[in-house]
């Protein structure tokens, strides 16, 4: 067909398709906060920036068929991307990065949790990739030879405004935004998440060379931090009260405080915990500080007290660095360290880091005997994984350190029916509603492995120590959070109070009680080896320990740069009152101003967390325990 001059080019119309396609999942598939009406700009011309920008390449072609065949894969492409986040997010509400896709060989176990992800109503999504197809074998909007030099100029004007305006609202929204690489919703929101991605490349690429270019000059300063935020071993009250005991420590599966001493449908949710924790040094403000590693990132901290990485996995991405790892550390005094967990070895690539960090055995999936009848979810049932491990437990040599993995509890929260003790809960989220019956059987399998371990005579000669890994509801379940908590909504304050996990510390002979200071799992290495009376003259650790007398850190960080402090919570820009979640402060987009006093009570933790994040992604990129003498 004949170019008419009055026909609109496809690059146009495609990136207005593609364009007003993004900005929708944007805004109604995502859950991504807005705050104002400059936010809402933004967020509604970045995606039209990015998609002009990219199918506007296509009149740099001479040939008509190579224009409208670009413009084709450039929407499929451009649209399974955007697919994939939109899954990714579903259940992480996060953004893809490099790293994660590193860690692509865990989707094979992903199973059942990626189709309960998957809604028919995402065909929708796809809508605009045909339309675009329909019209470019049509040969609709071809660029013909006679009217390229004007179309290029055009689509070179189009393009260059829409990115310098969508970058200069951006800038005035949030100065130094490309300096906020730990919050990926407020760089999506404002630069979009094609962006996003070419963004993290360049920041993938700079992290990579950082071991290459390493040499240890920064290690005294780090240790010289290090050394200043330690208080003396002879101030912990509960120094060596465990010397010699076997360790149990049990990683709860996405299970969040909240359960605890709570109810639904009128009955307990954690009868067991609820009645174990009076026994126990039980840590009710107790913060997981994991992030897009999840589970792997919980381990990371408790063996070796340093902070997650920012993006993708510690065990994925270093998991052949060097480390002062509590296994290690056990092991000169004659501890063996395992691991239980009925899962793929390679997952989460813990066969490398396990051989790495100083564990002697690890029963993995081929250590047990994984039927249908035992199996749900993600595998095998915290009951019967309890209950085979007894044997090999009972096997180890002692003093033995042993972790355990549980999986019932993990997303979709999938229950047999005959497993269900209760009923589900009645809200609009079909996750939160099974999420109460997986936190009960996991309680009741709690129960049950204490008896067994009584049986056996280990309980009384072993500490246990049961922690949550990690958050199990999403804020993508926000609105039914609020119904079962009763609140109108749940805000920034809210989201943060619901990072915390529960941890327990059982030590026969001990009287319960309840300790109220805000803690956190990069705490969990220091105070178990001096509960154990071990002593550690050099080591470079971000946690403090629990039972310290003098004043512990003052704070716990989230990886994302939040904090919490006695007196205060700071998250998303704003400062609030800890005890009564009122906000007292909004740090400055320039739209919504800042209060002085808020900022300055916030202030100062806030540069101590960036800080502190800092030294430990300079040692985990770098390597950098390499250069440091443990031993000297």
């Amino acid at each position: 067909m004949d170019y008419d001059r009055r026909n609109i080019p496809l690059y146009a119309i495609a990136g207005a398709l593609f364009g007003l396609k993004t900005y929708l999942v944007y805004r109604f598939l995502f859950n991504i906060s807005i705050e104002n009406m400059l936010q809402e700009i933004i967020l509604f011309i970045n995606p039209f920036a990015s998609a002009f920008f990219v199918f506007a390449i296509s009149v740099l072609f001479k040939n008509k068929k190579t224009q409208m065949g670009f413009i084709r894969y450039s929407a499929l492409v451009g649209t399974v991307i955007l697919y994939f986040n939109l899954i990714f997010y579903r259940n992480f509400t996060d953004f893809i990065t490099i790293p994660v896709l590193f860690q692509g060989s865990n989707a094979a176990d992903l199973g059942s949790s990626i189709l309960a992800l998957i809604y028919v109503t995402d065909l929708f999504i796809f809508l605009d990739v045909a339309i675009i197809w329909y019209l470019s074998k049509r040969g609709v909007g071809a660029i013909v030879p006679e009217n390229k030099k004007r179309v290029r100029k055009r689509a070179l004007i189009t393009v260059i405004s829409l990115l310098i305006l969508n970058l200069g609202l951006a800038e005035i929204e949030r100065p130094q935004l490309l300096q906020r690489a730990f919050d990926r919703e407020y760089l999506v929101k404002n630069i979009g998440v094609f962006n996003f991605h070419i963004y993290d490349i360049v920041l993938q690429s700079k992290t990579k060379t950082q071991r290459v270019f390493a040499n240890g000059e920064e290690v005294p300063e780090i240790e010289e931090y290090v050394q200043e935020n330690q208080p003396k071993k002879e101030n912990s009250k509960l120094f060596g009260v465990a010397e010699g005991k076997n360790v149990i420590l049990i990683s709860l599966e996405s299970f969040q405080s909240f359960v605890i001493n709570n109810k639904v449908n009128g009955k307990e949710v954690t009868p067991f915990l609820n009645d174990f924790l009076e026994d126990s040094y039980y840590f009710d403000n107790f913060y997981h500080q994991t992030e897009q590693g999840k589970t792997s990132d919980h381990e990371f901290m408790i063996d070796n007290s340093l902070y997650p990485l920012p993006r993708g996995a510690v065990y994925f991405t270093h998991g052949n660095n060097e480390y002062n790892a509590l296994p290690n550390l056990l092991g000169e005094k004659d501890y063996y360290s395992t691991v239980f967990h009925a899962n793929n070895k390679s997952f989460w690539n813990r066969d490398v880091m396990y051989d790495n960090t100083g564990y002697d055995k690890y029963f993995d999936e081929e250590s047990y005997d994984i039927s249908d009848e035992n199996s749900v979810g993600w595998g095998m049932k915290d009951k019967d994984f309890f209950e085979q491990s007894m044997e090999h437990l009972e096997s180890l040599p002692q003093p033995f350190y042993s972790r355990f993995i549980t999986l019932t509890n993990h997303y979709p929260f999938d229950l047999d029916e005959e497993d269900a003790s209760i009923d589900r809960f009645d809200s609009s989220s079909n996750t939160l509603n099974k999420y109460f019956q997986t936190v009960r059987y996991t309680d009741e399998a709690l129960e049950q492995f204490i008896q067994q371990l009584k049986q056996s005579g280990i309980y009384e000669d072993s500490i246990l120590i049961i922690m949550g890994d990690h958050y199990g509801i999403s804020n993508f379940h926000n609105k039914a959070m609020s119904q079962y908590l009763d609140k109108e909504t749940i805000n920034d304050y809210d989201h943060v109070q619901l990072q915390r996990v529960p941890l327990l510390i059982h030590i026969p002979g001990h009287e319960g009680e309840t300790i109220s200071e805000v803690a956190g799992q990069i705490d969990v290495k220091p105070t178990l080896l001096n509960l154990l009376g071990i002593e550690i003259e050099k080591d470079i650790a971000f946690g403090t320990d629990l039972f310290s007398e003098e004043a512990r850190k003052d704070f716990i960080a989230l990886r994302d740069g939040s904090f919490i402090s006695e007196k205060y919570i700071y998250t998303k820009d704003q400062c609030y009152e800890r005890a009564t979640g009122e906000l007292i402060a909004k740090e400055g987009s320039g739209i919504l101003g800042t209060s002085d006093q808020g900022e300055n009570k916030c202030k100062p933790i806030k540069e101590q967390v960036e800080n502190e994040l800092n030294y430990s992604d300079k040692i985990v990129y770098g390597d950098l325990l390499r250069f440091y003498d443990f031993d000297s």
